[in-house]
């Protein structure tokens, strides 16, 4: 009798690279929506409201894919049938919160005249109602998938993916929490660059984006502790833990929303943005077209429209429970096939998405884990996203891609401004502002340093990144890339500290310069543990 082998050691590596990237997503939207202003949703808010209708759609979509695994293993009598990875749309979140929660919200409070609370809900039900008309878009798309993948070029939807994937979901985590915190922030960067994007294996086979989340965890709550001790400042401080709102379930159906005028209202300014969404909702389709080819290339024949049906109906779900973020499959089917996962990993996400997001779960994650140690996992997925874009398209609409690129890097200033003077991210925080000159001061040699370590790893050459990186702190320390200076002059560090705002008290020349040496000592450490591999660099060269 036939038995499909579901559950395998690899499954744990799987696991948690999927459920942290799902995380992170659920911490981005709360990231970009939640704060104090009167335009603004509160924290509590979205964690008891948004999320639990949000992580539902996870639970139903890899339920799902967990079933069409089994599925086809029986039918193949292949015992090494891996599911496909089904989670949450990271580019429809940075859409759906800028550009449909936030003005909702403005528009309640504005135009309706609602008071804070309903204006939170009007702009809730607006979201959600957004949601599932992409959901029964993708549902009605699904038959016609492969057609819209011929009608639409792929420089179009694949480069504004390509756009936001590489100024929003990667830069803007690089900007607002990443470079806040560097000393954090940096360390886990490098580890998620060599086991994620260069995919070399961390000893004892431990998934990277659980190491590289323990690492940061662990180096933030040791900096707090040194902090305290010494009273330097060394990390950028955790959340109080008055902020932890006390986990509720859903009210969708408060006295003042039950009302055929309401739902129409509601229903009116969701169809208002769904041109705004409805790319988005266009994009998922190819991509899990995309991913289902992926997966038969691993040896995987999943049926398209089944997983584009599956998506669709799992954002319906989540769109009709409250939730916000679209569902989509995962690009990656045959990295989690290799790292030895088949259907046990997406059960797992399943049920423990489900349960973190229905059970309150994620409001103690949201407030334990710090983003500079999570938003990381967004730069590879930014990285992935932008690398796919231009794998999936001819080398000749490589201008369009290019050309997409412009307008998210003109809306990029917008959210910077934002971010800066509305308080996107709950604040106004003049630290942001030192970040991100930090970032911007001697850019061209940040890019050049940069690229440099990632081709090394990419190359199985950790030593020679070890050695840019240790370049890159050497220059930071006087000033010649990230001067938190507004006119970026060389000086020593100890004269920079006295210049620049106290408001920078994370991003001094010491912090940059500390960062990097431990981004070259975790470098060394890959060297001892994993040799270069000499061929990999020699068929790079012979390609070129």
């Amino acid at each position: 009798m036939f038995r499909y082998g579901w559950a395998k050691p690899g499954d744990v590596n799987a696991f948690f690279g999927l459920m942290l990237d799902n995380v992170a997503v659920m911490i981005v939207l709360t990231s970009l929506i939640a704060g104090s202003e009167p335009e603004q949703y509160t924290r509590e808010f979205v964690l008891t409201q948004m999320i639990p209708g949000t992580a539902l759609g996870v639970l139903i979509g890899d339920l799902a894919f967990t079933w069409m695994a089994f599925s086809l293993a029986r039918r193949t009598r292949n015992e090494n049938v891996a599911a496909m990875p089904l989670g949450l749309d990271t580019p429809s979140t940075f859409a759906v919160g800028p550009l449909v929660l936030l003005p909702a919200i403005r528009e309640g409070v504005r135009t309706l005249g609602l008071p804070h609370d309903q204006a939170m809900t009007f702009g809730w039900h607006v979201g959600a109602m957004v949601l599932v008309l992409c959901g029964i878009a993708k549902t009605l798309i699904a038959p016609f998938g492969s057609a819209v993948r011929r009608w639409i070029p792929r420089a179009g939807l694949l480069g504004s993916l390509a756009a936001i994937a590489l100024s929003l979901i990667a830069f803007v985590p690089l900007w607002t929490d990443i470079a806040v915190s560097p000393l954090v922030g940096m360390a886990t960067l490098t580890v998620i660059l060599w086991s994620l994007v260069a995919h070399r294996e961390l000893p004892g086979k431990i998934p990277g984006a659980l190491a590289a989340v323990l690492l940061g965890v662990g180096l933030h709550f040791l900096g707090t502790w040194l902090t305290s001790l010494s009273g330097v400042s060394i990390v950028a401080g955790q959340r109080e833990a008055s902020s932890i709102p006390t986990w509720s379930l859903p009210n969708p159906f408060p006295p003042f929303a039950q009302t055929a005028e309401w739902w129409q209202t509601v229903f009116t300014h969701a169809v208002h943005y769904m041109p705004v969404m409805l790319p988005f909702a266009l994009a998922t389709v190819v991509g899990g077209i995309d991913c289902t080819e992926s997966a038969a290339a691993a040896g995987d024949e999943y049926d398209t429209r089944a997983v584009l049906f599956v998506e669709g109906i799992a954002s319906i779900v989540a769109g009709a429970a409250g939730g916000v973020i679209q569902t989509t499959p995962y690009i990656g089917h045959p990295a989690y096939k290799a790292m030895g996962g088949r259907a046990a990993y997406t059960l797992a996400t399943a049920i423990f998405i489900g349960l973190a997001g229905t059970l309150g779960w994620f409001i103690v994650l949201f407030d334990w884990l710090p983003q500079a140690a999570m938003f990381p996992i967004l730069v590879f997925v930014g990285l992935e996203i932008t690398a796919q874009s231009f794998h999936a398209t001819p080398p000749k609409h490589y201008p369009a891609i290019a050309l997409a690129m412009m307008p998210a890097l003109a809306y990029l200033v917008v959210v910077g401004l934002d971010v800066l003077f509305f308080g996107s991210y709950e604040t106004r925080d003049v630290g942001k502002l030192v970040a991100l000159r930090c970032l911007a001061n001697g850019f061209i040699v940040t890019s050049l340093l940069w690229a440099a370590a990632l081709a090394a790893f990419i190359d199985g050459r950790p030593l020679r990144a070890a050695i840019w990186f240790a370049v890159a702190g050497g220059f930071a320390l006087i000033g010649i890339i990230h001067s938190p200076l507004k006119d970026s002059v060389l000086a020593w560090p100890w004269e920079v500290v006295k210049l620049m705002p106290t408001e920078g008290e994370y991003q001094t020349p010491y912090h940059w310069a500390g960062a990097y040496a431990l981004a070259a000592g975790w470098s060394i450490v890959f060297a001892c543990l994993a040799p270069p591999i000499e061929h990999e660099s020699a068929n790079v060269r012979d390609s070129a």
